[in-house]
């Protein structure tokens, strides 16, 4: 019963707090911890000679010492009354779990450019990492949606993913790895070879949870043709893993995704994925949140049912 309340409660009541409070600012998060722990790493070693060795011991260092610190916790959390144990798990589960914060930023994007560009401009911002000072109305949109897809893998089924495989350890472990391949895993100058290793281990901790999430998605559409879709066009796309659930989406909304984009002021050229540029309309963003949610259902539903037999076994 122990094991059950332990791993399985956690779990619901950490994802039921994403769904009612997102990410709130006033609340100190670890993943900000993690943000800060990189950037200082950057700036320190981000320079002169050995720049690719140096990048992939930071990203050694900071994921080990990640684990290590959650075993800890983990350890001394599990000694304190039954009750603190499973809202101490609760808590890490709701940080490392990301779906209704991009939800949010989504609606609030769909909103502003059919206020004005200027101001959807301002608000894709907040989610992409391109420029978007020339984006157009079509671009923003599409940019949106195409987050929403990408942050449905590493926000909510990667996480989850690995908290079947290695518990809160190993969905903190992941939580390091993507927010290093988020912060350093560019192909510019800057971060080409300091990210490179970054990179490489994010493609590897996606590389099964993002076919996973391509998979939920069609199966929450109902639309199973879309599975031949996502074959035709996820490999369209520079990462090997975020094509997978940008492909899945856009097949379902029977859309095109991808192109060149703007980073850091520098041009990068993607393939696009799908052929019917049509212009996207508010309709389309609430039938992708829908898809993300019943996804995320299925996912905990997999995640609850998997754990819990894994650890009686």
């Amino acid at each position: 019963m122990n094991i059950l309340l332990l791993y399985a409660l956690p779990i619901i009541i950490g994802w039921c707090l994403d769904l009612l409070l997102g990410d709130p600012a006033w609340i100190p998060h670890p993943v900000v911890l993690m943000g800060k722990a990189i950037a200082f790493f950057e700036k320190k070693l981000n320079k002169g000679k050995h720049r690719v060795l140096k990048g992939a011991l930071t990203s050694v260092f900071l994921i080990s010492a990640t684990i290590v610190i959650f075993i800890l916790l983990i350890h001394y959390t599990d000694k304190l009354p039954l009750i603190y144990a499973i809202l101490i798990r609760s808590v890490f589960v709701f940080f490392f779990l990301a779906g209704t914060t991009l939800i949010r930023e989504v609606r609030n994007v769909f909103k502003a450019v059919d206020r004005s560009l200027d101001e959807g401009r301002k608000q894709v911002a907040r989610i992409v990492g391109r420029e978007t000072s020339e984006l157009s109305a079509q671009e923003i949109r599409t940019a949106a949606l195409e987050t929403l897809a990408e942050n449905l893998s590493d926000g909510v089924i990667a996480p989850l993913f690995w908290l079947i495989v290695g518990g809160i350890p190993g969905m903190a472990a992941y939580k390091m790895i993507n927010t290093l391949d988020s912060m350093i895993g560019y192909r510019t100058e800057r971060y080409r070879d300091f990210g490179r290793i970054a990179a490489k281990t994010d493609d590897f901790a996606n590389w099964i949870p993002a076919r996973l999430t391509a998979f939920l998605m069609v199966i929450a559409s109902g639309k199973l043709k879309t599975f031949k879709f996502v074959r035709k066009y996820a490999r369209n796309h520079a990462s090997p893993n975020s094509g997978y659930p940008e492909s899945a989406l856009a097949g379902i909304l029977d859309v095109q995704f991808g192109g060149p984009h703007t980073y850091f002021g520098e041009v990068i050229d993607k393939p696009f994925i799908g052929s019917n540029p049509r212009p996207l309309t508010t309709g389309d963003a609430v039938k992708a949140i829908r898809i993300n949610r019943i996804s995320e259902v299925i996912m905990i539903i997999l995640t609850v049912g998997i754990g819990t037999a894994a650890r009686y076994l």
